[in-house]
């Protein structure tokens, strides 16, 4: 059986860590996908080459410096048969390539572009994960420390793959839209909203003040319980009353994870090198 994407080709221009992700979940739904790298390489094989090896199976790869003739004529000769073009650099740079929109719109009036930048607002303005998740409000104003995983680009990375999957599927059906732009910081502020609006912002009732989802101290370590919904909450209450910090750490993590799992329990142990 075909997969979805099989007969479409994607190719990518796209370094690091946001388009790699967004190009190899293409791929495993059958698309064929040519990265296209500088002579340089991507900084993503020297930071992490396992990851990188990973998301790169079955890519055909390709090193070309897109400044020289030479390079700019190979890569017509695979836009010419693309159904997707993803990139990752900004739009000023892009266009110095000759790969802004309306030249590509000319000359590849099939294709589809998807375009991730740091920030739809300002896409020429220079940016990292780190800076769109402090921008958005991720990191904890009380004691800022470096957030534990690359929220902007992992998120950003799944907008992108909608993002090409609409623009196939508005291409199937007739629309002329070609092209769409992914920031990697509206990812951020996307992900921020459950803080925008007070769920996880200080006192709301997923912010860890709430006996029904916080983090607890074990005898040995934490556990993370989350029993929120009527019937949880209730079986909870029967069980540790309203407080349950003096009761949990008054036991070993096994033991609590034992009692929940026999109860039907939300609670999972906190990994010791994860614990707050």
């Amino acid at each position: 059986m075909s997969l979805p994407l099989s007969g479409l080709t994607v190719v990518s221009l796209a370094l690091n860590l946001p388009g790699p992700l967004a190009a190899a979940e293409l791929r495993e739904e059958g698309a064929r996908v040519i990265k296209v790298e500088p002579p340089a390489g991507d900084p993503l094989a020297t930071l992490a080459p396992r990851w990188y090896e990973e998301l790169h199976q079955g890519v055909e790869r390709h090193q070309l410096d897109l400044k020289t003739g030479a390079g700019q004529a190979a890569l017509a000769l695979m836009l010419q048969e693309a159904d997707v073009l993803l990139t990752s650099s900004r739009p000023s740079a892009l266009k110095r390539l000759g790969l802004d929109g309306e030249t590509l719109q000319e000359c590849y009036p099939h294709l589809c572009r998807l375009r991730i930048v740091g920030d739809t607002r300002e896409p020429d303005l220079p940016g990292h994960d780190l800076t769109y998740q402090a921008e958005a409000g991720l990191l904890d104003p009380r004691a800022p420390a470096m957030p534990r995983t690359l929220t902007a680009d992992m998120l950003g990375s799944r907008v992108a793959v909608a993002a090409a999957l609409t623009l196939l599927l508005g291409r199937e059906r007739g629309s002329a839209e070609r092209e769409r732009t992914v920031g990697l910081g509206d990812a951020a502020r996307f992900a921020a909203l459950p803080l925008t609006h007070g769920l996880t912002a200080p006192g709301g009732i997923l912010s860890g003040t709430h006996g029904t989802y916080r983090l607890y101290r074990t005898a040995d370590g934490w556990v993370a319980a989350a029993p929120l919904e009527e019937h949880f909450a209730r079986r909870w209450q029967d069980m540790f009353g309203e407080d349950a910090t003096t009761t949990l750490i008054c036991e070993p993590t096994r033991y609590w994870l034992e009692l929940a799992q026999s109860h039907d329990l939300p609670l999972v142990q906190v990994p010791l090198e994860s614990a707050p």
